[in-house]
């Protein structure tokens, strides 16, 4: 399987520097194939293709050729992810536009040489018939496997992003048992298996981590807005805002990890073969338009990490042979599965006049669930084991 890990690592300051300019020059390959793509829909009223935009930017920039065709293969994946996210029905969605001063430089295939003690050759390719000397890097955390790619990103320092394949194959799918999942703010993943076997993990250490960085943020933009931009205080706030937000974004992926890898445990426990996931996409976009949506709800339902959560699981669960399914989750929540009826609620378990008494999360993905497997909402007659978990 293809994974990837983080590799600090150690380099003279000449190589350092030369590091930092292949992060610019990077950013002046985005920015010609924004203006080649522009140009070209221009003239021929369509948009250019990878083949001509790599030929037209070939040679031109001083970096190695399989890192120049990084940056306009990054281009073309996100200008088909804009047109993807246009075609349903996204008003808020751009096309690339945005021009860059700093861009993550990749090198890939025959772009680097590693050595047996942690040495590392970043390629910088062939200049007016001369090839230049390669960046030389050192690090003792090397991944063990094929390693692919290697990316340099920037996050309060320079950092190697290594892609590499480990050589474990993914385990083979068998249907078995199928569980329904409720994703939420508050707990995180509320899961429903078919044998009444049931799990939350709490999501409160992830609202937390965003209600800290909202409030450490928000008092450092208010000192900030008092200074003149660009003055030596200024520059100051800049760094500290900057420095709290790589904390949290590191503290985020942290608990979001630990916490689906404690339901693919679950699911493993319970022989879960299938997981059907509620779409949940769109409920956070234009929360400041919703007029009546109070604004900390608001706040919330924009820091609500779904996205993430959903991308851990793919990957995670495919390793072990388990398939991920989305399902439409509306009135999931609100259906009561004995009776049939709609009644929305505010506390934390549902319960009807027909007698029918859930917790409110554990009833959202039990009707995901019978969604998934009946395309209709119905009682699973079993008795509920509930099991619920915190993020340390």
């Amino acid at each position: 399987m293809i994974r990837g890990q983080i590799v600090p690592f150690q380099a003279s300051k000449r190589d350092i520097d030369r590091l930092f300019d292949c992060n610019r020059e990077s950013a002046q390959v985005w920015n010609e194939c924004l203006q080649l793509a522009k140009d070209y829909y221009m003239k021929h009223q369509k948009w250019i293709s990878q083949s001509e935009l790599q030929k037209k930017t070939k040679g031109r920039f001083h970096l190695h050729s399989q890192s120049i065709q990084a940056v306009c293969h990054k281009y073309v994946f996100a200008r088909t992810g804009a047109y993807q996210s246009v075609q349903k029905g996204i008003k808020t969605s751009r096309y690339p536009y945005k021009k860059k001063d700093h861009y993550n430089t990749k090198w890939a295939k025959d772009g680097f040489k590693i050595n047996e003690n942690g040495k590392i050759e970043l390629s910088m390719g062939n200049h007016h018939g001369t090839r230049e000397k390669p960046i030389v890097v050192h690090t003792s955390r090397l991944p063990e496997g094929h390693i692919k790619e290697i990316e340099l990103c920037y996050d309060n320092g320079l950092y190697l992003a290594v892609s590499y394949e480990d050589g474990k194959e993914s385990n083979s799918y068998g249907e078995q048992n199928a569980a329904g999942v409720d994703l939420g703010e508050i707990h995180t993943i509320a899961a429903f298996g078919q044998d009444g076997g049931s799990l939350i993990v709490t999501g409160r250490k992830v609202r937390a981590i965003h209600r800290l960085r909202n409030k450490k943020a928000g008092e450092i933009q208010r000192l900030q807005s008092k200074c003149k931009q660009g003055s030596r205080q200024w520059k100051k706030y800049q760094r500290a805002k900057r420095y709290i937000l790589s904390k949290s974004t590191k503290q985020l992926r942290d608990a979001l990890h630990k916490t689906t890898k404690k339901f693919v445990d679950w699911c493993i426990e319970q022989s879960v073969s299938d997981v059907y996931v509620g779409k949940v996409e769109g409920i956070q976009r234009n929360t400041r338009k919703k007029k009546r949506v109070p604004r900390k709800q608001a706040q919330k339902l924009s820091n609500w990490s779904f996205g993430k959560v959903e991308q851990y699981l793919t990957y995670k669960l495919e390793q072990h042979g388990i398939k991920l399914h989305l399902v439409e989750e509306s009135y999931t929540s609100q259906t009561c599965p004995v009776c049939q009826k709609r009644k929305k609620i505010s506390s934390r378990n549902y319960s009807c006049t027909c007698g029918y008494n859930e917790h409110r999360d554990i009833h959202g993905a039990r009707n995901i669930l019978s969604k998934a497997l009946h395309e209709e909402i119905l009682h699973f007659d079993v008795e509920t084991k509930m099991k619920y978990l915190r993020i340390a």
